[in-house]
């Protein structure tokens, strides 16, 4: 969600942090505290536990290598980076985690939590990680609110994926919504803690500055409700990570209830969310996301979700703007 860049704001989930020309500074902090569990656990599958057999299980800090886990918090609501299927967490974050856990010779165990949770909750320690489609930006990385308040501690990401965004309609587009600018004066969905409703916001502004009307923002509490919004009319579109969008239209009515505007927008990182204090683990964290890149399962996965349009060349630390 996100992102997740979350948006994605959270998520991530983009959860990414532009749309379009429009520079958004980047997503609220997720400040809420807990989780709240809407979607079934899961452990990413077909991982050593043998460290003679992961070449990574020494980089790991000694209580992740004494456990044989990393905890991670997800919102599994954002098909096909992560949602529930069977009571399972599937999609490109758990299977590229599974990919990870072979070569750290742990197990990533995926719990699903309210999207603007999830960065408090690894500062607390309730997850060692976070994956769900986050993106990672400065604010993020600060803890900071839009307004560079400090709210938080801030946390590092290992950067895995790149997103755009993507604005969704109605099929037959029947508000005629082309650009960004085609939203001023009207009502868009988007999921809340996301980078997309500051983007919306950034937006708005943009309008009553152009003289146009103020765009009418609702933000629901995850991104099926605001899917929901937009398939009732209720809302003229709304705004997700790119193959989140494309993954949406596809699927849903067999096709027939959205459609995904032509132009991709401006493109952010996914990242790994680990604490500030847990250097150890990010490091590790980075150097299995290279390993897999090279060995090639990286690329797998992506191809396996149709999600190929997001591959890096290799991970990096913090690489959000």
């Amino acid at each position: 969600m996100t992102a997740r860049t979350t948006r994605h704001t959270t998520a991530a989930r983009t959860r990414l942090a532009a749309v379009g020309s429009l520079a958004v500074a980047g997503a609220l902090l997720l400040s809420a505290c807990g989780d709240q569990t809407n979607g079934g656990g899961s452990s990413s599958s077909d991982t050593s536990s043998s460290s003679d057999k992961a070449p990574l299980f020494s980089k790991l800090p000694a209580a992740i290598q004494k456990a044989g886990v990393i905890k991670v918090g997800t919102n599994a609501e954002y098909a096909p980076m992560e949602s529930v299927e069977g009571g399972k967490i599937v999609g490109v974050d758990p299977d590229i985690a599974a990919a990870l856990g072979k070569q750290l010779g742990v197990e990533f165990q995926f719990t699903s939590g309210g999207f603007d949770t999830l960065i408090t909750a690894v500062n607390t320690g309730r997850y060692d990680v976070a994956m769900s489609s986050i993106t990672d930006n400065k604010q993020r990385q600060e803890g900071l609110d839009d307004k560079g308040k400090k709210l938080g501690e801030g946390v590092d990401f290992v950067d895995y994926f790149t997103a755009g965004t993507a604005v969704y309609v109605k099929k037959g587009n029947p508000k005629g919504i082309k650009t960004l600018d085609d939203l001023c004066g009207q009502t868009v969905a988007v999921q809340r803690g996301t980078t997309y409703e500051e983007a919306l916001q950034t937006q708005s502004k943009k309008c009553t500055a152009d003289g146009k009307k103020a765009l009418k923002i609702e933000s629901f509490e995850n991104d099926t409700e605001a899917q929901t919004r937009v398939k009732s009319g209720g809302a003229v579109a709304g705004v997700n990570d790119y193959p989140v969008a494309v993954d949406m239209a596809r699927k849903a009515g067999g096709g027939a209830t959205f459609e995904v505007l032509d132009k991709q927008y401006e493109a952010a990182p996914f990242g790994i969310v680990v604490d500030k204090k847990g250097t150890q683990l990010r490091d590790a964290l980075k150097e299995a996301v290279d390993a897999i890149i090279k060995d090639g399962s990286y690329q797998k996965v992506l191809e396996k979700w149709g999600a190929e349009s997001g591959a890096i060349k290799s991970a990096t630390v913090n690489g959000g703007k």
